[in-house]
Formats: structure tokens, C-alpha cells, sequence
């Protein structure tokens, strides 16, 4: 019997399951966007506001 032949076996989340996956994906989403603020906001500091209104 070939792997081709064999039955996948699915995992079939519950509904808790399925809130706890969603929180976590929140909490993700939202720790990686205060990341990219604290980010942004430590460059204008480290460079000035200058930075921001320079010719181009």
C-alpha cells in the first residue's frame, strides 16, 4: 500500500479549540504591530525629526 493510498487523518478542532486559536492569532497580530510602532517611533527618535522632512 502506497502513502498515496492511506487515509489522511484530520484533526477536527472544537469550537473552544477554534476561539483559542483565534485569541492567539489576535494576540500575535497585535504584539507584532506594537513591535513595528515601537520600531518606527525609536528610529524618529534615534534620527530626529529632520528625518522626516527631508528633500527627496
Amino acid at each position: 500500500m502506497s502513502a498515496m493510498d492511506e487515509k489522511l487523518e484530520l484533526v477536527t478542532l472544537t469550537e473552544r479549540q477554534k476561539k483559542a486559536r483565534r485569541s492567539r492569532s489576535v494576540a500575535i497580530a497585535v504584539a507584532l504591530g506594537v513591535l513595528v510602532v515601537i520600531f518606527y517611533v525609536a528610529t524618529i527618535v534615534k534620527f530626529g525629526t529632520p528625518i522626516i522632512n527631508r528633500p527627496m
